[in-house]
């Protein structure tokens, strides 16, 4: 993740733009139904949640032929504005990438939308929400945005399982294998991703916290 232009069988490609089509058009409309009344008011929360996801989803590492590990950056989106925003940024995102710096590609546009744009923030808006009554703030964020990234890992390591199972014992055993050496890469960024996230998190709310009070 991202997933390399090229890697993935036409068919696959085709439906995972599918699907993330259809969620990526629910997530638009419920954008401009919700971000049209407000526009101004979160204009410095949008443009710093998009240059975070940008930056450091670009940061990538080299991982599995036909891929690459990075934080996904998208925790800070998904807490502000919640999951279909996130989904929404993260395609402009993985659009520019494809086409800018050759980072993941637009056959793959789809399956990295995704795993990295859907199904990573809607994990993300359920730990933060299923902890909000025993967890201080500080760690749920953390946390969460950890966890988002991890099953954006996941998902990903998912779908190369799906793209190419083992000849001997199918989808799993692939899956598994993907998943493992993903995770040698993947859990320290996690962590660092949690935690930046944080640190960007609170100072945009203390930031409005302040404007408010002045």
């Amino acid at each position: 993740m991202h997933i390399s232009e090229g890697y993935l069988p036409v068919s696959h490609c085709l439906g995972w733009t599918a699907v993330s089509g259809l969620s990526l058009l629910g997530s638009w409309k419920w954008t401009r139904t919700r971000l049209d009344l407000e526009i101004e008011r979160v204009k410095l929360g949008l443009a710093a949640a998009g240059a975070f996801a940008f930056l450091l989803s670009a940061l990538k590492l080299p991982s599995l032929t036909g891929s690459c590990s990075h934080p996904t950056g998208l925790g800070l989106a998904t807490l502000l504005y919640g999951p279909g925003v996130a989904t929404v940024l993260s395609f402009l995102v993985l659009l520019f990438q494809a086409l800018l710096l050759a980072h993941g590609g637009l056959s793959t546009l789809g399956a990295n939308l995704f795993s990295m744009g859907i199904f990573g923030p809607w994990v993300l808006f359920a730990v933060i929400r299923l902890t909000r009554s025993w967890l201080p703030l500080s760690i749920r964020v953390v946390l969460a945005a950890a966890l988002g990234d991890l099953a954006t890992y996941a998902c990903t390591a998912f779908q190369l399982g799906l793209a190419f199972p083992d000849p001997h014992w199918g989808l799993m055993a692939s899956f598994k294998k993907f998943l493992l050496i993903f995770a040698l890469t993947q859990v320290p960024l996690a962590l660092s991703d949690g935690w930046l996230t944080w640190l960007v998190y609170s100072r945009l709310q203390k930031r409005g916290d302040d404007e408010t009070a002045d």
